[in-house]
């Protein structure tokens, strides 16, 4: 890659706070613009022009992602005054509806749960890690990267709250359900040591792939279809339930890590239903109504 791309790849990373996995993505939408036109630094609108046709097969959010890529790159580059124009305006520009997030029914969490307290109380160490995993993306909606990179020094003591360390680094406290913290008092007692980790595997951590195997697996032995069940929907079952049990979007962007509400505003529509009902049980015109 051209030096260009390197100083603004090291920008995202000093300024902006940038995690590791989304420089690599950066990274790799550059260098795709590489193999397609040449140096992306140098590249002009004619060649911006032909990426549209050389990404029609893609999806799309791939296409605005990488859109979005090469706008914030070519706005880099007219700041330190690296090129006087900018090309991006021959960029493709997709409509790009995000999709709405998997919905877990109530029912669906019990099922899943019940089995894995049924699970847990064999005192199977395994079990009780599973246990303690769900409920904490349940019950805390933490990213799986967060909860699988949660340090044990992580765990609570006297406040129920876990310090988690999110995208760019940025810390926040979330909440601890009493649940969670009996499953991971239990967990804690089989912790086998040795591990600067609450999750410790092979000298480090589970990984993310592990934990989404786990979280199938369960779905699978309670009855549910894997394909509806990982740790991201369970992120978002969080989430929405908390939304239909009247909780303010500001608190919810805030236990979620969302830099911005925009993000949070995607779960707006699980509570459309309850509104209806509030507006056709509370306006003033339905008491007009039931009244006649």
């Amino acid at each position: 890659m051209s030096e260009a791309v390197e100083a603004f790849l090291a920008m995202l990373a000093a300024e902006r706070g940038a995690a590791s996995n989304t420089i690599a993505a950066y990274r790799r939408d550059l260098e795709g613009v590489g193999e397609l036109v040449g140096d992306p630094a140098t590249a002009g609108q004619a060649q911006l022009a032909r990426l549209g046709q050389a990404w029609a097969q893609l999806a799309p959010s791939s296409v605005a992602r990488k859109s979005s890529a090469l706008r914030q790159f070519y706005g880099f580059l007219v700041d330190e005054g690296r090129r006087d124009d900018d090309p991006s305006a021959a960029l493709p520009r997709p409509a790009n509806r995000r999709p709405l997030p998997k919905i877990l029914s109530h029912a669906e969490v019990e099922a899943l749960f019940a089995r894995a307290e049924e699970e847990a109380r064999t005192e199977d160490p395994l079990a009780i890690r599973l246990l303690t995993l769900i409920e904490l993306l349940y019950g805390s909606g933490l990213r799986a990267s967060e909860l699988m990179a949660l340090p044990l020094v992580a765990v609570p003591r006297d406040a129920p709250f876990l310090t988690v360390t999110g995208k760019g680094g940025q810390a926040r406290m979330v909440p601890v359900s009493k649940r969670a913290r009996q499953a991971l008092s239990r967990w804690l007692m089989h912790h086998p040591g040795g591990s600067k980790y609450l999750f410790p595997s092979r000298g480090k951590h589970l990984t993310r792939i592990r934990l989404f195997q786990l979280v199938k697996d369960l779905a699978v032995r309670a009855g549910l279809p894997p394909e509806k069940v990982s740790p991201h929907v369970l992120r978002h079952a969080f989430a929405t339930h908390l939304l239909e049990g009247g909780a303010d979007l500001r608190v919810l962007q805030t236990l979620l890590g969302h830099a911005d509400i925009a993000t949070t505003q995607i779960y707006t529509h699980v509570d459309a239903a309850r509104l209806v009902a509030l507006v056709n049980e509370r306006h003033p015109l339905a008491e007009k109504r039931r009244g006649d």
